[in-house]
């Protein structure tokens, strides 16, 4: 008997499981995958946009509704009456067996066949129907997402499609209807001030219970040396930098604690608390020797989130405003041939309205104080959403501020080709090139003007992949002024009016 305590929303639960350590390891894939963040967060903007219905259900039992697909016996017990001592084979796939993960996906795929869905080739953990609405005729994506148990629906008759999924994996009694809480976060659609209807994911409930745990933790076991600080109005205290930190060293009890909370803030990240990317991704580099200083930051963010938990990440689907004179087209034929972006053959017919692409992207140069690495940071919407967000030190150490900034915007070029692939395999039309804002005006430049030669050999791979990029039509390349680069936030640890001004921007 397994006992553990939901990350969601902290109950407690009970679970009879097998004893899967004796049994040989399956050849292939034993997991269950999961839907990614970036593609929950398009599908909640393609529903505002395509104007769908989002319905959501929980699995009953999801792993014992499927049949294992090893071959496992046991003996039964004395709970068993007569049959005591006899052999019996395991048919549904038990929790603890290595397979049991990787059956209840099989199974679940092929009730998803056979209600016409089928795999998006870029999450395979998104399934995809061709659908008309009777209304007006507009075609359009079906989609169902999955995360374990809980499954998310949405196309123009969403609840229809989740009764038709119980006939075939029995649903939570009460759990199918309008969305509460999804993956720890409370989701519902909110009218924005301009007036677009938007769905929108608030981590507030989770955030609180984290701070009561935290106060609760403090209060049992550290009261003498710890508490929250009253007052927090940054993550951060002011000049506060972890890599500087030469506080002693946690004890082995401390460092658990420690990096059990390191998981917890990143999965506040992720449920849209960007606003603390940036100072959880600096604590989490030091999670293999924290120091006790390391950890009064970490009840410093508590304080903080204390006071600011109520937060809300709005997938606004409303086409933003692009001034075409930031960008400069160029004929770049001469230098990379007649190159375009590779379009995958198999590639669904695009359905439903198209999205415009943005991305800001920023570096912060030899912001480590200790090793002088840059930090690379970046934001990118589609149309006015938020959808994916960075904030990492990177792996080499730029002896320039051009060397730092062009590997951020390789960097950033990179995931949006990741996610125009993805948004491509979904069956989303995207209206143009990426358009990508960065402060940097030699960087800019040098992905504008076809005439600009590369002085530091060591910045070809950048300095290449990045034009070509432009080249293909792929991307457009424009200059922003810093003071208006939301991905500042990501770069560097701000504070005072500067940080509050990009954080009600989006």
């Amino acid at each position: 008997m397994i006992f553990d305590i939901k990350m969601g929303d902290f109950r407690r639960k009970a679970q009879l499981v097998a004893s899967g350590h004796v049994t040989d390891v399956p050849p292939t894939i034993t997991y269950l995958s999961v839907v990614g963040r970036e593609t929950v967060r398009i599908a909640l903007t393609l529903a505002a946009l395509n104007d769908l219905e989002v319905k959501v259900a929980d699995i009953m039992n999801a792993y014992v509704t499927a049949p294992t697909e090893e071959k496992i016996w046991t003996i039964l017990g004395p709970e068993f009456g007569d049959d005591q001592g006899k052999k019996a084979m395991i048919v549904p796939a038990l929790y603890g067996l290595k397979s049991a993960g990787a059956s209840s996906r099989h199974h679940l795929a092929d009730c998803m066949r056979h209600l016409g869905y089928t795999p998006c080739l870029a999450d395979p953990d998104l399934w995809m129907k061709p659908e008309v609405r009777p209304d007006d005729g507009m075609a359009y994506y079906a989609y169902i997402l999955c995360y374990v148990d809980d499954i998310l629906s949405i196309a123009h008759n969403a609840e229809d499609v989740l009764h038709r999924l119980d006939k075939y994996f029995m649903l939570k009694p009460g759990s199918l209807g309008d969305p509460d809480i999804y993956l720890g976060a409370k989701l519902k659609k909110m009218k924005l001030p301009n007036g677009v209807e938007a769905w929108a994911m608030s981590p507030a409930q989770y955030v609180r219970q984290s701070v009561k745990n935290v106060e609760k933790y403090l209060e049992e076991n550290l009261s003498a040396r710890w508490k929250l600080p009253s007052k927090a109005e940054n993550p951060f205290a002011v000049g506060y930098s972890p890599e500087l930190d030469d506080s002693p060293e946690l004890d082995p009890s401390l460092l658990s604690y420690y990096q059990s909370q390191i998981g917890i803030l990143r999965w506040m990240v992720e449920l849209g608390r960007i606003d603390m990317m940036t100072e959880v991704s600096m604590l989490a580099s030091h999670l293999s020797m924290p120091r006790e200083g390391h950890l009064e930051a970490i009840f410093h963010i508590y304080a903080y989130l204390k006071q600011k938990y109520n937060s809300r990440l709005a997938f606004d689907p409303t086409y933003p405003s692009i001034d075409m004179s930031d960008f400069r087209e160029c004929d770049w034929k001469q230098f990379y041939g007649d190159v375009t972006e590779a379009i995958p053959p198999d590639a669904p017919e695009p359905r439903g309205k198209d999205v415009d692409l943005r991305m800001f992207v920023d570096s912060d140069y030899a912001g480590d104080k200790l090793t002088r690495r840059s930090r690379t940071g970046f934001m990118i919407f589609m149309n006015t959403a938020l959808i994916d967000a960075l904030s990492k030190k990177q792996a080499t150490i730029e002896t320039s501020v051009f060397g730092a900034e062009f590997v951020a915007l390789k960097h950033g070029m990179e995931r949006l080709c990741s996610l125009r692939y993805t948004l491509g395999m979904m069956g989303v039309s995207i209206s143009g090139p990426s358009y990508i804002y960065g402060d940097n005006m030699s960087v800019i430049h040098n992905t504008q003007r076809c005439e600009c030669t590369l002085k530091k050999k060591s910045h070809s791979l950048c300095y290449h992949a990045t034009r070509e990029s432009v080249a293909m039509g792929e991307s457009l390349t424009g200059r922003i002024a810093t003071d208006k680069n939301v991905a500042d936030l990501l770069t560097k640890v701000l504070y005072g009016q500067k940080r509050k001004r990009i954080v009600d921007s989006w």
